[in-house]
This record gives structure tokens, C-alpha cells and sequence, in this order.
């Protein structure tokens, strides 16, 4: 049995209501602080999402003045491997393991301690003087 059309489905309806959501609770936002609700992008406020990723991008600088240019590229870098790295060490299934280790929770537990680091390295990384 072929689940790819449930799936698809599945992903698709779910995404609906995740957007639906949204742009009710942007309304209900709007109608409690008296404002004007996200109608302004597109018909009943369906492209306000594709708006807010737009102004996101757009709106202030993405590197600080003062940096450490090579810490500042590495960073995020560390945080996607990092990240990745813990669903090597995950089982899946009986039979679906990426990696079989002996000490495998030990590991999960050593790579995730390298994540708040990088909450370290972002502040070191951009010569802020509070940081430490």
C-alpha cells in the first residue's frame, strides 16, 4: 500500500490549518489592541506570512559592526551539526539505526552540551562586552 498520497495530504492539511491559525490569531490581535488587522497583504490576509518573511530579511543588518568574522561564520555551522548529529545516535525502529554504539546515550548527552555553547561563541563572536 502506497501511503504517499496520505502523507501528502496529511502535510497539506496541515499546513492549511497552521495558516488558518495564524491569520485568526493576527485578527483577534488586531481587534483587541484596536489596529488594523494583516488585510493589507493580499485577499483576507492569506499572503501575510510570505509579508513577514519579506520584512524579516529586509528590516535591520544580519552582521554586527563589530565581529569576529571567522567565529561569526562558523557558528551557525556548528549549531546545524550539532543538531544533526544527535539523530545519528537516535534509534528509529527496531532495524533503522544510523549508528549502533555501545554508549550511545552518553554521546547524545556529549553532543547536545555542545549547543549552548553556541549561545557562548554568539556574544564572543560579536565583541559585545557583557558577554562573559
Amino acid at each position: 500500500m502506497d501511503l504517499c498520497p496520505y502523507f501528502d495530504s496529511c502535510i497539506g492539511n496541515y499546513n492549511r490549518c497552521t495558516s488558518n491559525c495564524m491569520v485568526r490569531k493576527r485578527n483577534i490581535y488586531a481587534g483587541l489592541q484596536q489596529r488594523i488587522g494583516p488585510e493589507y497583504a493580499g485577499p483576507l490576509g492569506v499572503l501575510q506570512a510570505l509579508a513577514d518573511g519579506t520584512k524579516l530579511l529586509l528590516k535591520e543588518n544580519l552582521f554586527p559592526s563589530r565581529r569576529d568574522t571567522r567565529l561569526f561564520s562558523i557558528g551557525p555551522a556548528i549549531t546545524v551539526i550539532s543538531t544533526l548529529l544527535t539523530y545519528s545516535v537516535i534509534p528509529f525502529a527496531y532495524r533503522f539505526i544510523l549508528s549502533d554504539l555501545n554508549m550511545g546515550v552518553f554521546l547524545w548527552i556529549a553532543i547536545l552540551s555542545i549547543v549552548p555553547m553556541r549561545l557562548l561563541m554568539s556574544g564572543y563572536e560579536s565583541n559585545y562586552k557583557y558577554c562573559f
